[in-house]
């Protein structure tokens, strides 16, 4: 039973009601602008995601990975920490990036893969790094970022850091080796780390009753000596709840703690992935009438702080703001060559020098791409 919110990992905490409004006995008591705060971006990563993914299937990108229908367990989680705090995120978290200060230009760039991008195109896109906001880049294999996160709160702990590291995995994560890893060192240092496994039903074409015979996600943080707590990961006033409760728990030296935000995952895997091969288009339209943002728009529309024609601004805003920043980056040329050499050495050594030297004169003969 988590000591915090004072329920068993098999239970589910929900703070936003069928009919829009909040449980006075879980309600976090938000400030109106925190709450429009959230909403924004939440709306604002919807709009981004739909327009990347447009980009993809025209060819102005090569990939994307959509967090459509889970934009609340990013934006809920970002909101309960601190700049102080260390995120190691997954795919799955643009949400997190935005509410942290970073901007649609920068995501966009790094998609592109341009000049502007932090990465200088090294990554594949959707695999951001943003040292500024303490957002640590995004690793393709599955799990790595778990060990990465209990590293990090372990020598925060260790340099009397007050602050958090928290990370982000799917439901098939908790299937690898990482996660026992991480979680087993995390429990036995009492590091202060949030494990945020984001349950959204399927692991590419894998569905949860396939990857676990455990009750739920949250009862195996039981078994590491730390709480579990389940979280309806499409009410962002619960994932805040619950996020803000586990970094308090964190600080007060008591451990991690692992929430399971249980989401769904409305869009494919990725831009590569045809997810009508796997999985019934009437499961799809179920979980569609959980839209976290339809369900936050509710909440503030009977709390008086929305109305439509706020809504109708708030999208022609956000839809601005990434046309405006896929604009801009298409016209910003291909990282410079010399970027392929630097960022590795305080001095470039002798041998890098001269691969420079020979691929700057192949590119002069019209032999370097």
């Amino acid at each position: 039973m988590s000591e915090t919110l004072g329920i068993a990992p098999e239970d589910l905490l929900t703070v936003l009601r069928p009919d829009g409004t909040a449980d006075p006995e879980t309600d976090p008591g938000l400030e109106p602008e925190l709450l429009l705060r959230l909403y924004e971006a939440m709306v604002q990563t919807r709009v981004m995601d739909d327009r990347l993914m447009t980009l993809q299937r025209q060819g102005r990108i090569f990939f994307y990975l959509a967090s459509t229908g889970q934009e609340s367990s990013a934006v809920g989680t970002a909101a309960a920490l601190t700049a102080e705090d260390w995120m190691v995120p997954g795919y799955r978290q643009p949400g997190a990036f935005l509410y942290r200060g970073v901007t649609v230009k920068e995501l966009v760039a790094q998609c592109f893969g341009n000049a502007w991008d932090p990465t200088k195109g090294r990554q594949m896109p959707v695999h951001y790094s943003f040292r500024e906001q303490n957002m640590v880049s995004i690793s393709s294999p599955i799990g790595t970022q778990i060990i990465h996160a209990a590293g990090v709160a372990m020598a925060m702990k260790r340099k009397g850091h007050k602050a958090v590291a928290l990370t982000y995995f799917g439901d098939g994560a908790t299937s690898s080796n990482d996660f026992h890893a991480g979680l087993n060192f995390a429990a036995v240092d009492k590091a202060p780390a949030i494990f945020v496994c984001e349950n959204n039903g399927w692991a590419i074409s894998v569905p949860v009753c396939k990857q676990t015979a455990s009750e739920t996600m949250a009862v195996k943080a039981v078994a590491y000596g730390m709480p579990g707590v389940r979280v309806d990961g499409n009410d962002v006033l619960a994932v805040y709840r619950a996020t803000r409760e586990a970094r308090e728990r964190a600080l007060a030296g008591e451990g991690p703690t692992m929430l399971e935000l249980v989401t769904y995952r409305m869009a494919g895997h990725s831009s590569s992935d045809d997810p009508t091969r796997y999985r019934p288009a009437a499961e799809v339209e179920e979980h569609k009438q959980q839209d976290p943002i339809a369900r936050m728009r509710r909440y503030l529309e009977l709390r008086g702080l929305w109305d439509q024609a706020r809504e109708e601004a708030l999208w022609a805003a956000c839809r601005e703001t990434v046309n405006k920043a896929i604009q801009e980056n298409e016209r910003v040329p291909r990282p410079e060559l010399e970027s392929l050499f630097s960022d590795v050495y305080a001095e470039m050594p002798p041998d890098l020098k001269r691969d420079l030297e020979e691929e700057r004169n192949a590119r002069g003969e019209g032999k370097f791409p």
